[in-house]
């Protein structure tokens, strides 16, 4: 996984060189240190899907991009079979698939998010700018949002203000999975 994360964060760099947006003016945008970006780019922490889709917005190339070095190409539709999305492990609690990958010019980043059960570990919560929609296939999730704990089980759904704090916690010792939609 840390050569993966390095091939991700060396494409943010070259992407961010190569548009002429200076580190400063990335982690301004994101509202995020300057530090923590420095790290982003050197590979040293992980980059949150969700931070990197706004990156990917702020360089103007599609999320895709940056996860895979290949530009999606489809603009009428694209069709991704089960279990044949991009997968990413951006943290260790969630893993992604990315459910349209090739699909080019995308107004949201649709993912598989699943999380496996956890005893006694708290889940690190994260913020990015934007909308979030999730909602859950398998299991039951509790979400942490602005210091509300909420349990959703299957067929249960939220959507929220992503720029607040939040984390995601399988409960029980079912792995949970859910549909997300990051806007």
């Amino acid at each position: 996984m840390q050569e993966k994360i390095k091939e991700i964060s060396s494409r943010v760099k070259e992407l961010r060189g190569l548009s002429g947006i200076s580190a400063e003016e990335i982690a301004s945008s994101l509202d995020i240190a300057l530090e923590e970006y420095n790290k982003y780019e050197s590979g040293e922490l992980d980059i949150p899907a969700s931070i990197l889709f706004e990156i990917a917005q702020l360089l103007k190339v599609d999320m895709t991009v940056l996860l895979t070095g290949v530009d999606p190409k489809m603009h009428i539709f694209t069709i991704t079979r089960k279990g044949e999305g991009v997968s990413v492990e951006r943290r260790k609690q969630y893993q992604y698939e990315g459910l349209a990958p090739n699909f080019i010019h995308k107004k949201a980043e649709p993912f598989v998010v699943t999380v496996e059960p956890q005893s006694n570990q708290e889940s690190t919560p994260n913020s990015h700018p934007g909308q979030e929609f999730d909602y859950v296939l398998e299991g039951s999730l509790k979400v942490i949002i602005h210091d509300n704990e909420i349990i959703l089980n299957e067929g249960d759904s939220i959507y929220f203000d992503s720029n607040y704090n939040h984390s995601m916690q399988a409960v029980g010792d079912k792995t949970a999975k859910f549909l997300a939609i990051i806007f």
